[in-house]
Formats: structure tokens, sequence, C-alpha cells
């Protein structure tokens, strides 16, 4: 019995609910990475890269290839990147939004 839409994409969500997970997806973003690179940029032990690099391929949200003794990630689809995206544009409204009502109780109340 498949599951409903609603439960599948949360257990999407939940796939993206690691800050090291996320970090990885946007430096792809921007092109392929070898592991080594990632490493370099994400500033994390390589078993914990490897760990969250390995459920993102489970999910279906990165590909590698192998050249050499290199592994390469890259983005199974440009569409990551654009829910990326949003996300930040969804965020960087909401912190707008908080910051105008802050200024707004600060200016209400002043001290």
């Amino acid at each position: 019995m498949s599951k409903p839409l609603y439960q599948l994409k949360a257990e999407f969500f939940k796939t993206l609910g690691h800050p090291a997970r996320i970090r990885a997806l946007e430096l792809l973003s921007q092109r392929e990475h070898a592991v080594s690179e990632l490493l370099a940029e994400m500033e994390i032990e390589a078993a914990n890269l490897s760990q969250q690099l390995a459920v993102l391929r489970r999910a279906g949200l990165v590909t590698t290839r192998k050249e050499g003794s290199n592994v390469f990630y890259s983005l199974t689809s440009p569409r990551v990147a654009e829910l990326l995206a949003v996300a930040r544009q969804i965020l960087t409204g909401v912190v707008a939004g908080q910051m105008e009502m802050l200024l707004d109780g600060h200016a209400a109340h002043p001290s």
C-alpha cells in the first residue's frame, strides 16, 4: 500500500532537517564537488560528512561519480537548488517581518 503524499513530503523534509545536509546541498547547488572539497568547505569530520551524504543519496537528492580515487557528488535535479532558493526567500521574509515587529514594538515603547 502506498503512503499518502503528505506523508512522503514529511519524510522528504525530514531528510532536509540537518544543517550539514543543507550545507552540502547548497554547495552542490553551485557545482559538482569532490568529497575532499566538501570536507574543506564544511569543516566537519569525514565520517559525519559520509553519513550525511549517504542519507542524501538514499533520498535520491544527490548522485555520485568516481574518477580515479576521487568521488564527486552532484544534485540529481536543479529543482533541489530551486527549493533551497525558495526556502531562503521565505526565511528572508520571515526574518524581515520579525525585525519590523521588533522595531515597531521598540518605537511604541521607548526605553
